[in-house]
């Protein structure tokens, strides 16, 4: 009789039990159907850049702002203020601390912020590579650029302002994937597509607009058939375009840049330079926060590989390119 009994008290135990986890549940769905996706104003993200001052990070912050106005949380801006892999480190672990609900990184250096990235998924926090990648990280996703795509396209649009012959160089960033990843689709494209075309150098201009100024003027001499430059980002760009003007009007060269910062449109507009190549910066900020989200609140179940079938991103997101002549030049100013 006892143990009958005691069947009886287990039975009712988990009976209920079962209806107190159904009950929470059900409470807990009837609240996102009550109140949509949204968040609590103390539910922080943080975006974590490098050289934060850069005009190009305006972009993707504003879609990661308006993103969390649309959830109803709240977001931070941080980064290295200079091209500094150990800095963004320190900054990486001062959010880590802060335990927010998740962050979005753009990755200075593909391999030296794995420790740091891979901390913060340790201590539950998600994170997102958005920009420039650490594919070796345990961060859930990237959204970007796809890189070499671009290299390509920006190959293809020099071989028609070239008429597809002539000497070319690239400028770059060597070590950080995203710029590596351009310059191979670049040199690739022309290799295989424009036999009547070289690439005569790779040059590293360190991001500066005064080094890519100098690294110009020396290729200009050392390359005295030189016809065209493409360069990986846009303070090099800009230099680039300040050594055309400088060396006068018996140097012309077709420059091929990248991003959308005013220096660089305003030069598209006086022709110094070709062209350049615009990112989907907006989106990479605003589906950064939305994944967070998601993640942070177990609205999703992290991919476990690239063909991400569980998530509402899949592991790699390409937010896409267009390229900016001066007949669109307009359209890309800041409204």
């Amino acid at each position: 009789m006892k143990k009958m009994l005691l069947v009886y008290i287990l039975l009712i135990a988990a009976f209920a039990l079962y209806v107190l986890r159904f009950e929470h549940t059900s409470q807990a769905n009837s609240s996102w159907e009550n109140r949509g996706l949204r968040g609590d104003i103390g539910e922080t993200y943080i975006m974590i850049t490098f050289q934060s001052g850069l005009e190009y990070w305006k972009s993707p912050l504003k879609g990661f702002e308006d993103a969390a106005d649309t959830l109803g949380v709240t977001v931070e801006y941080r980064g290295a203020t200079r091209y500094d892999a150990k800095e963004q480190t320190t900054v990486i672990e001062q959010a880590i601390a802060r335990k927010p609900a998740g962050i979005a990184i753009s990755a200075i250096d593909p391999q030296s912020l794995i420790p740091a990235i891979n901390k913060a998924i340790e201590a539950d926090i998600p994170v997102i590579l958005f920009d420039a990648d650490a594919p070796d990280s345990q961060a859930y996703s990237f959204l970007g650029t796809d890189n070499y795509k671009s290299g390509v396209t920006a190959a293809d649009k020099m071989a028609e302002l070239l008429g597809r012959e002539g000497e070319v160089a690239v400028l770059t960033l060597p070590g950080q994937q995203n710029h590596e990843e351009r310059t191979k689709g670049f040199r690739d494209t022309i290799q295989e597509r424009y036999p009547s075309m070289k690439v005569v150098e790779i040059a590293d201009g360190h991001g500066d607009a005064v080094i890519s100024r100098e690294e110009t003027l020396r290729m200009m001499k050392a390359h005295p058939q030189l016809a065209g430059i493409f360069v990986t980002e846009a303070t090099g760009g800009a230099g680039v375009g300040e050594a055309v003007q400088n060396a006068g009007q018996g140097h012309t060269l077709q420059i091929i840049s990248f991003d959308t910062n005013k220096v660089t449109l305003d030069m598209i507009k006086n022709g110094t330079i070709s062209a350049t190549i615009a990112q989907g910066t907006w989106n990479m900020g605003y589906w950064s926060l939305q994944y967070l989200f998601h993640l942070h609140h177990q609205l999703t179940v992290p991919a476990p590989s690239s063909s991400g079938e569980n998530a509402p991103l899949p592991v790699m997101v390409d937010t896409g390119i267009s390229v900016v002549t001066r007949s669109n030049v307009d359209d890309y100013y800041a409204k």
